[in-house]
Parts: structure tokens; sequence; C-alpha cells
């Protein structure tokens, strides 16, 4: 029987151990299992009935986490890292392309955010692992607004519910650094913003 919980204490020993977790991100309800557990990773497309082709998105706690995957983050990329809340995908190293096959899926770059939520921020940096975070939810249906939702998609194929109420947030905004800024997807993050951050500095 899976459990609900209010808080993220067990979520990180669960994730620690290679189960799945579903916990409010600073987005959406997301399915948590450690990025550098290949078969966790696995055991999520198979949940979600994901496109195999298709990377997840990497939360971490900060911009240091980038060099398990052997990345040298530009300034612009750090600088939008650092800004929090922005999913950035940035180029793989070629020697690291192989050991993260599982990750990127052929795509050879992956992309990252640093949660804009301090108490998401905290437990990643309590887990001190960065974590896979679909949404919650099969492909091709809405995401997960509340706990009950996530439960009546996954049931006991998940391990264990963070409930936090409903979250209405938007998916986030993606952007790649590359011959200047690109806007793969509009989310969360108002673009302009961005653009003025990264111009200030």
């Amino acid at each position: 029987m899976s459990k609900v919980l209010k808080d993220f204490s067990e979520a990180i020993k669960a994730i620690k151990s290679g189960k799945i977790v579903i916990v409010p991100t600073d987005t959406l309800y997301g399915i948590l299992a450690n990025a550098l557990d290949k078969n966790a990773v696995e055991r999520v497309y198979k949940l979600k009935g994901r496109d195999t082709s298709k990377p997840f998105i990497i939360l971490i706690p900060s911009v240091d986490y980038l060099s398990l995957f052997g990345i040298k983050p530009t300034f612009e990329e750090k600088k939008l890292l650092d800004s929090r809340g922005i999913t950035v995908i940035i180029d793989l190293p070629e020697e690291v392309l192989d050991k993260f096959e599982y990750l990127h899926r052929g795509q050879k770059s992956l992309a990252f955010r640093i949660p804009d939520n301090d108490e998401f921020i905290q437990f990643l940096k309590t887990l001190k692992l960065p974590v896979i975070a679909p949404s919650a939810n099969p492909e091709r249906k809405k995401p997960a607004s509340d706990i009950q939702e996530a439960i009546r998609y996954f049931g006991n194929k998940v391990n264990l519910y963070i409930d936090k109420g409903k979250l209405e947030g938007k998916p986030s905004t993606i952007v790649k650094v590359k011959d200047g800024l690109k806007i793969l997807r509009e989310g969360s993050k108002d673009i302009e913003e961005i653009k003025k951050n990264l111009k200030g500095h």
C-alpha cells in the first residue's frame, strides 16, 4: 500500500533506495526518482508510458551539481539556472555521452532546473542527489493538480505520495543558450524578465 504524507522526510530515504515518489515541485506535482539510478529512471518511463526518445528534466539544488554530469556551464547558463525556476538545456561533453545515454536518450543534452521554491531546494540539498521530475500524469493526460488525482493515475505503482494541497502551477519555461537565447517552451517564467536578467549581468 502506498503512503501519503505531508512532509518530505520519508521521500529522501525512498529516493536514495531507488524508489519512485510523487511530490509537489516548484511548478506542478512531479514524479521523482534518482537521476543517477538508471533502473529508477527506466521505471518512470514505463510508469508514464513516456516516449522513450524524450529526456526528463533534472532538478538540482545548485549549479555545483552539474559537475556530476561533467558539465562546466557557461556564464549565461549559470546565470539562468541561478535565477531559479528556469529550465536550461545544456549540451553534454563528448566523454560522458555513453554514461548518460539513459538520460539524454540520444539528444546529447540534458535539461536542468533549480526549483523556485525554498522548501523544495532544502529537500534536494538534504537528499544530495539530482532527480528527474516529470509531471505526475500518464503521457497525453493532464498533469495531476492534487494528490487524489495522482493516486487515481498511478495507485500503488508509486511508493510514496507527498500531499501539499492543490497545485495550479504552469510547467517551467525552457531555454537554451546557443547563438543567443532560444526559448523552447514558454511557461512559468516571463520571457522578457529572463532576457532582462541575462542582460543585467
